[in-house]
């Protein structure tokens, strides 16, 4: 199906247009009020009045937005591909045990190595490879574990609950991990776990974008696969479908996504189960060429949304992203239960 020859090209440009709207609301608010006029010259450089003001937008407003961009696309995504791939309305990065797992990679890298006397500063480029690496491959863990459980048991829910043990299990290596840790290095991984936008750095920037980007034009590529994946493993087969490689690369896609958002983000709940619900209701289609753009404009706007609602009025104050974002996934999830919805894309 075309998007631009049917309605969803004007709902995605409604998105878009929504999303646009949002990314300069996000830089236009917060505890310093900057002119609207003054944002815009120090987005252009072409005019700067106060340094200061400069520093806020451009060291932290703009990389805010951009990464709430960044959380919002890649977690959706995700969510996305791994409530087609299991077959269940509730799988997703949060819920499945994959963001522990990153986060056991990410403990084991900020709170593991100060226990050997080593000492990686936040800014070296040697922290951001592994910090990527370490929550790549926790997330990576976790997805081939499940995977492996795919082929081995039938019930789909079994695997849903394995996905939760396993999240528990890092859950209590982590604990450990910390129990014999730095004080510092423990006040760090504390607040990372929150989830933030607000800690990540244009330097961290420029090196997740064309990561994030590769990654989700991989997944718009694989679409095709993913729509005969729908019909049933056996039928995908006589079709064509090497399943076993369109479910390992589903497997990396989903690992890059969420470990790098978990990495630099911290474990940011909700988004991956909830916004592919709301793009299919948005879109009624199971196409995955239509719903992964869905997927990332849905997923971009609501973490730009609950981005704004995290800075209080007139304070210096800022709630932890997963605050919010828990308190709007949560309501759909337990619409989804209640409902017992059965969305024609998970089978």
């Amino acid at each position: 199906m075309n998007l631009l020859k049917s309605n969803h090209g004007f709902f995605l440009f409604l998105l878009l247009v929504l999303a646009t709207v949002l990314f300069f609301l996000d830089i236009l608010l917060g505890s310093v009020k900057i002119p609207l006029k003054s944002i815009f010259n120090i987005l252009t450089h072409t005019k700067i009045e106060k340094e200061s003001w400069e520093m806020i937008i451009l060291n932290n407003r703009l990389p805010k937005a951009i990464g709430a961009i960044v959380c919002g696309s890649a977690l959706s995504v995700s969510g996305l591909q791994m409530q087609t791939l299991f077959r269940n309305p509730l799988a997703g990065p949060y819920i499945l045990g994959i963001s522990s797992g990153a986060g056991l990679g990410v403990a084991i890298f900020i709170m593991g190595i100060s226990v050997f006397g080593f000492s990686v500063s936040a800014y070296s480029l040697l922290f951001n490879y592994g910090l990527l690496i370490c929550s790549f491959t926790g997330s990576f863990l976790v997805l081939m574990i499940l995977l492996s459980a795919i082929y081995r048991l039938k019930d789909i829910m079994t695997v849903l609950i394995l996905g939760v043990m396993l999240g528990s299990i890092f859950t209590s290596v982590i604990s450990v991990i910390q129990y014999f840790s730095f004080e510092n290095q423990l006040k760090s991984f504390i607040v990372w776990t929150m989830g933030s936008l607000n800690n990540v750095t244009s330097q961290q920037l420029y090196f997740v974008l064309p990561i994030i980007f590769a990654t989700l034009i991989w997944s718009i590529v694989i679409s095709k696969q993913f729509n005969l994946y729908l019909l049933g493993e056996d039928y995908a087969r006589t079709l064509g479908l090497n399943v076993r490689n369109f479910q390992l690369q589903t497997v990396i896609i989903t690992a890059i996504l969420s470990g790098i958002v978990t990495a630099y983000f911290g474990p940011i709940g909700f988004i991956g189960i909830v916004v592919p619900h709301i793009a299919r209701l948005i879109s009624k289609t199971s196409n995955h060429f239509i719903l992964v753009p869905y997927s990332i404009l849905v997923g971009t706007n609501i973490l730009l949304f609950a981005d704004i609602l995290t800075s209080l009025p007139n304070s210096e104050t800022v709630l932890p992203i997963n605050a919010i974002t828990s308190f709007i996934g949560i309501p759909i999830i337990i619409w989804i239960l209640f409902r017992k919805a059965k969305i024609t894309n998970v089978g």
